[in-house]
């Protein structure tokens, strides 16, 4: 019974672990967003800007993939949690 309680503890600070990443990711990723202008630069002075945005754009984009696999592992490790926690209460039952 102890071993159960032991992996269940074990799996949810994994869980926590990954979710707390998940969350900081998605605080960075607004904060970008919230830099980013919906502006079109037509003029050579504004070509600074433009790749400003650019660049912010390409950040934002290369965030996706990684919160992505952040919420897959957590809700993956959720379901574990709930699958050991269910089997305990068989196990007692």
């Amino acid at each position: 019974m102890d071993t159960f309680h032991d992996i269940l503890y074990t799996v949810l600070i994994a869980w926590g672990v990954v979710t707390a990443a998940l969350v900081c990711l998605l605080i960075y990723r607004g904060t970008l967003e919230a830099h980013e202008d919906d502006q079109i630069f037509l003029d050579a002075a504004g070509d600074s800007m433009a790749s400003e945005q650019r660049a912010l754009v390409a950040r934002i984009d290369k965030l996706g993939r990684p919160i992505t696999l952040l919420i897959v592992l957590s809700s993956a490790l959720l379901l574990v949690v709930v699958g050991i926690w269910l089997w305990e209460g068989y196990k007692n039952f």
